[in-house]
């Protein structure tokens, strides 16, 4: 089966990039191994930045009545606070509720969406030959890979000492504030997402947590030395009937291009989960690439392409990624968590600063008929 375009994973990056692109005329097909729609680990909160670009799309978030995310509360391991208004703010919405929503867009756009697991990809006089684990086959002069933080398509990614659990909760929690508690081994972001869940999800180093069964008994043995945490996990009512997990989380650097591919979204780098930023990242990536793409069609110079989009990746991306590494460092040493909490109220603006290096300014929306 033959494309203009070949993507290879369904996340928001994949997805919005197949949405823009089929928008722009371009014979888009997307595979992805897993049905829509599913929970993922995930923190679930959006900057608004991104806001305007998906609603030129179709994408309407207003629709799904998200939470409006406006405050930042940081805790100590020794449950010390800190808060803070959000710059910009954001939105909370779930997985669930967002990549159904894309993939419904995508398919209205026109994107050929199949469920089936690539196995391997070559690039064959010019055209990239795809197979899957159907024993299907593909072929496109493009291909962009979006298929997330980890998989068997990485080869030469290094373990990783991370793993995160999340699930989502029934609790009263303020709609307006996002909350990062620190505790020994990692951190937990806690908000909001649409129909009054909240959705807590933890990022842990594997040796913390390996000498306990359950996320559950690591919860009450080592999280909940954290008060804020502790009160949280007392009050809130699960609902999901098991905590989602994922391991070899991985923050390793990664090439934006890789043997002529496109990498978009968490395959082409992952930041840190604790800036709040990566699914606004993954969605930008993937104007990137579009708009790469675009430049592509109208000179047809594949080396063009490849350094254009690798150029504006690390532009845009590249002191984000500096500073989330920054302040995981921070976070992960009580001493200098607690040192962050006593001084910031002696400095005004010195948390939105911070906040700000992770973030980006507002996306444009998407001027589909400039290019039709």
């Amino acid at each position: 089966m033959r494309s203009d375009i070949l993507i290879v994973g369904g996340g928001l990056a994949g997805l919005t990039a197949g949405i823009h692109l089929a928008q722009l005329g371009f014979e888009v097909t997307l595979l992805e191994k897993q049905v829509f729609p599913n929970h993922k680990v995930c923190g679930e909160y959006i900057s608004n930045e991104v806001r305007p670009y998906l609603d030129s799309l179709g994408v309407g978030i207003d629709t799904f009545q998200p939470s409006e995310i406006s405050e930042f509360l940081l805790t100590t391991p020794a449950g010390q606070p800190l808060q803070t208004s959000l710059p910009l703010g954001g939105f909370g919405l779930s997985r669930f509720t967002l990549d159904q929503a894309l993939a419904d867009q995508a398919r209205k756009s026109g994107v050929r969406i199949i469920q089936d697991q690539v196995t391997s990809w070559q690039l064959v006089n010019d055209r990239f030959e795809v197979t899957t684990l159907q024993d299907k086959a593909y072929e496109a002069p493009l291909l962009i890979a979006a298929y997330g933080k980890r998989s068997a398509l990485d080869k030469q990614l290094p373990k990783s000492p991370w793993m995160a659990i999340k699930g989502h909760y029934q609790l009263d929690f303020p709609s307006n504030l996002i909350a990062l508690n620190t505790f020994s081994g990692g951190y937990c972001g806690i908000s909001k997402v649409e129909k009054e869940r909240v959705n807590a999800c933890y990022l842990v180093q594997t040796e913390v947590f390996k000498p306990y069964r359950t996320p559950e008994e690591f919860q009450q043995q080592v999280m909940s030395k954290n008060p804020f945490l502790k009160d949280f996990f007392a009050r809130a009512q699960p609902l999901f009937e098991k905590s989602l997990t994922i391991s070899q989380i991985s923050f390793a650097a990664k090439p934006a291009v890789e043997n002529h591919v496109l990498r978009c979204g968490d395959t082409a780098g992952l930041i840190h989960p604790l800036c709040g930023n990566g699914m606004a990242m993954a969605i930008h990536s993937a104007r990137l690439a579009v708009e790469a793409i675009t430049s592509y069609r109208q000179h047809g110079n594949r080396s063009q392409l490849e350094s254009q989009y690798s150029k504006a990746w690390h532009r845009k991306f590249n002191s984000r990624l500096r500073a989330g590494r920054l302040v995981q460092h921070v976070l992960q040493q009580p001493r200098l968590t607690a040192a962050l909490a006593r001084l910031a109220p002696n400095v005004p603006g010195l948390v939105s600063f911070i906040i700000r290096q992770t973030h980006g300014e507002l996306i444009p929306p998407a001027y589909v008929h400039q290019y039709s």
